[in-house]
């Protein structure tokens, strides 16, 4: 089932969200739904609060589902270590049609649980480093805009509140 990504000024983008607990068949469901939203956005990366659901749950998929291999599934992802800087051009499915540049570690170790419970530890990096970082980010109640200029970042918003007040948001 695709659900439809929550935009920014949803209260569940601003909040951590909660650990889980519970690996089920309900879990492994949310998880195949996270990845056909995901898909369906045309997006690399999903975090359950970006559907409407506070769980520490994220869907990676840097191939965009053109190697089944490489679907990753972090649940309560922490991320141990970091490396090295890299600015690439960043979005994000909650704030669609804005884009900007932003610093992040150019190789991320984060440790998760997989969709039975199991953790595992992993390192990426380039596009997966920052996938982890965004996706991590969003569990934490963040969005990729904090990691603008406050100039920047206000000139987004001002433009999101003129959609909002036009009912384009």
């Amino acid at each position: 089932m695709i659900h439809p990504v929550v935009k920014w000024g949803d209260e569940v983008l601003d909040r951590k969200a909660a650990t889980v607990t519970v690996f089920d068949k309900e879990l492994a469901k949310l998880l195949e739904d996270m990845f056909e939203s995901m898909y369906a956005a045309q997006g690399v990366g999903l975090a359950a609060p970006q559907i409407g659901i506070s769980k520490r749950i994220a869907v990676i998929d840097i191939t965009c589902a053109k190697d089944p291999k490489q679907k990753l599934v972090l649940i309560n992802p922490e991320i141990i270590a970091t490396e090295g800087k890299q600015s690439e051009e960043e979005g994000c499915l909650s704030v669609p049609g804005f884009r900007e540049t932003v610093k992040r570690p150019a190789r991320v170790t984060v440790r998760a649980r997989d969709a039975t419970g199991k953790e595992f530890t992993l390192t990426g990096e380039g596009l997966l480093a920052r996938a982890f970082s965004h996706e991590t980010d969003h569990l934490n109640g963040r969005l990729f805009l904090s990691h603008l200029s406050m100039l920047k970042r206000d000139l987004i918003l001002r433009r999101i509140r003129k959609k909002i007040k036009a009912e384009e948001w």
